[in-house]
């Protein structure tokens, strides 16, 4: 299913040819993300991705995007805490030119200092747009409970400050030190020829200067009863973040992990959504999803609702908790959630760019890639008493964290406590 090739200089390249596609999507993608930022230039990681949009030293901006967009393409590039990915989706003929473009940006992005000057800006104000969007900055607040004092624990695109205090010399020693071969995987998939692009990537990719892989620090987790931050805001709804520390990507209980997070809260069938929204009314949205690292994750709860239900809802969340610890899940509710994974595992790798970002994302973490039905056979082998073990395992009180925004703040911060318990 996948063909791979490693040059000399340490570059990494995984190809599927899906020929009965029109598109091919192909990233690059570094082995770099916020974790690995000093704390002085937090927020460099994602600077620099705003500024290899901006030119090469021989592209402007508006031939990197008329290139791919005037041929009818698309592109984007996002950063995470472990990764920073540069991705297109064109047409079959366009590969070698969206391999030409993509190269050339990771490899000779000018940093103007010009850009450089503006892009603080156009930053600054994305950073300020999301604290003033309480649903995403509640996330950032339980971050920095889940991970404190730590990379993890920072807002990916940095603070106001580190943006506007950022130099030049700050930003290309970092991209210096990080965007080499050792550090590139370039994941493709669609309607390609294998051998045809490993020779672009050649072309393109080989004569790189070799450098050292990246590493990281590993997470801090000496929390010892559970923590809770209050915002008070003047909000519509209160926003409650509720995050359980767990385990890495590489854990052999990932698999049970995602089914414990369908069962509680991955769908409309699950418990959490028929408790609090369907038969309390409570909540318009609750759901909960998985935050899975190289060394470390979480369990993520969200619910946007009534300043005055906050701390109803956040008593039925514990009790769902640790009921679920307490009792095996019933065999029709355990076969729902597994064939729910399933097809959602299957129907999420339909498209092209979905493929090159499952390729992408676990070759540079993992160093290998499993097909979906690999994954299918662990899936199957999961067992309601697995469920319930990984539940024991994460749910307790010394993994507990809870972020919340609302009108209410520090009134609710005794009561907070009172039902802030797993057991």
């Amino acid at each position: 299913m996948y063909r791979f090739k490693t040059f000399g200089n340490g570059g990494r390249f995984v190809a599927r040819e899906i020929p009965d596609r029109d598109s091919i999507s192909i990233g690059i993608w570094l082995n770099v993300g916020a974790r690995y930022e000093p704390k002085a230039i937090s927020g460099v990681s994602h600077f620099i991705e705003h500024l290899l949009f901006k030119g090469t030293k021989k592209r402007t901006n508006d031939d990197i995007k008329e290139a791919i967009e005037g041929r009818g393409g698309a592109m984007n590039g996002f950063t995470s805490e472990e990764f920073t990915c540069y991705l297109v989706k064109v047409l079959r003929r366009d590969m070698d030119t969206a391999l030409d473009i993509l190269s050339d940006m990771v490899l000779n992005a000018k940093l103007d200092p010009v850009d450089i000057k503006k892009e603080k800006t156009v930053i600054q104000e994305e950073i300020k747009l999301y604290m003033d969007l309480p649903n995403h900055h509640v996330q950032d607040m339980l971050m920095e409970l889940l991970w404190p004092d730590q990379p993890l624990g920072r807002n990916l695109a940095g603070t106001v400050k580190t943006v506007s205090d950022m130099k030049r010399a700050d930003i290309s020693g970092y991209k210096n030190k990080y965007y080499n071969p050792a550090n590139i995987v370039v994941s493709a998939a669609g309607n390609l020829d294998a051998d045809r692009f490993f020779s672009s990537c050649e072309k393109y990719l080989d004569a790189a200067r070799p450098g050292m892989k990246s590493s990281y620090k590993n997470a801090s987790e000496a929390q010892k009863r559970p923590n809770f931050k209050t915002l008070s805001k003047e909000t519509e709804q209160a926003h409650l973040a509720i995050g359980i520390r767990a385990f890495g990507r590489g854990d052999p209980d990932k698999y049970a992990l995602t089914m414990l997070n369908i069962i509680l809260g991955g769908n409309m069938s699950s418990r959490l959504f028929k408790e609090i929204r369907e038969k309390r009314g409570l909540a318009y949205e609750i759901n909960t999803h998985t935050k899975k690292l190289n060394d470390t994750g979480a369990f993520l709860v969200s619910a946007g609702l009534d300043n005055k239900n906050v701390i109803k809802s956040t008593e039925l969340v514990m009790k769902e908790l640790k009921k679920i610890k307490d009792k095996t899940v019933g065999k029709d509710e355990f076969e729902r959630a597994r064939e729910f994974y399933k097809g959602q595992l299957l129907l999420g790798l339909e498209d092209t760019l979905d493929q090159m970002l499952w390729m992408g994302e676990h070759l540079s973490a993992e160093g290998k890639i499993p097909t979906p039905q690999e994954v299918v056979v662990e899936i199957e082998k999961i067992t309601p008493d697995d469920v319930r073990r990984v539940a024991g395992r994460v749910f307790t009180d010394r993994h507990l964290n809870m972020a919340v925004i609302g009108t209410a703040g520090k009134s609710q911060e005794k009561n907070i406590s009172e039902v802030l318990h797993i057991g």
